[in-house]
């Protein structure tokens, strides 16, 4: 069991600059559905990007699990900021 201080809040940022690569992104999200709090996506349909922003609860290492298999993924930009909380 997870120890209070080992979990943290994040706000995850991706932008899938290929939407041909939009199903692979949601797959990993659904892998990982467990830490998602809340998603929210918008389609900018000018620029032909999908942006995404989440926030996550999980440990330092699920969520840099999460979103180490989302970078990895090409023509998608993945940015995280994670705080812990008490």
């Amino acid at each position: 069991m997870m120890e209070e201080q080992d979990i943290r809040i994040a706000t995850v940022g991706i932008v899938v600059e290929d939407l041909n690569k939009f199903y692979l992104v949601n797959a990993i999200l659904h892998e990982y559905s467990d830490l998602i709090v809340g998603r929210m996506g918008i389609p900018y349909r000018k620029r032909g990007i999908s942006v995404i922003t989440l926030i996550a609860e999980g440990t330092n290492d699920e969520i840099c699990a999460m979103t180490g298999k989302l970078g990895r993924v090409d023509g998608v930009v993945v940015k995280s900021m994670l705080t812990k909380i008490k």
